[in-house]
């Protein structure tokens, strides 16, 4: 990748529509849409709780979301829990410039699945690709400061 150029004197936004998802230690093909990187913390003094990540991406033939929920619902149904290495993952969140060079990065730690949707509401009249929705759980999250 070129190497990018920090440009201070820059004063318009980066575009929302350049990033991509690591997990598992490989880039994940087709994501749409993400929402919930965000956190905050109880009025009373407890521990930071941070919001679940939602990823939102076309179907493909990609099963690796799917094989992940099944995992973890059925460690769940069995009356336990799937071995933590396999249940939760590490997720990447990359942004990038028109250019496409990498401008930012975030580490999500220890993500689960605890929604999943392989399909969104189909409608015979639309003229849309089918979206599936993936909301992950997690421990928390940090910006990678070598981006």
């Amino acid at each position: 990748m070129a190497e990018f150029i920090v440009n201070p004197e820059r004063i318009d936004p980066y575009k929302n529509f350049r990033f991509r998802v690591k997990w598992d230690a490989r880039y994940v093909a087709g994501i749409s849409r993400i929402a919930g990187l965000r956190s905050g913390t109880e009025v009373i003094s407890s521990p930071a709780k941070f919001s679940p990540i939602v990823l939102e991406r076309g179907m493909t033939h990609d099963s690796s979301f799917q094989m992940w929920v099944n995992q973890a619902t059925t460690g769940f149904a069995q009356g336990g829990e799937s071995s933590p290495n396999v249940l939760r993952q590490d997720v990447r969140i990359e942004s990038f410039n028109e250019a496409g060079q990498l401008v930012e990065a975030w580490d999500v730690f220890r993500c689960w699945p605890s929604e999943y949707q392989p399909l969104a509401d189909l409608d015979g009249n639309a003229d849309a690709v089918i979206i599936g929705h993936l909301k992950l759980e997690n421990e928390g999250w940090a910006r990678d400061a070598s981006v």
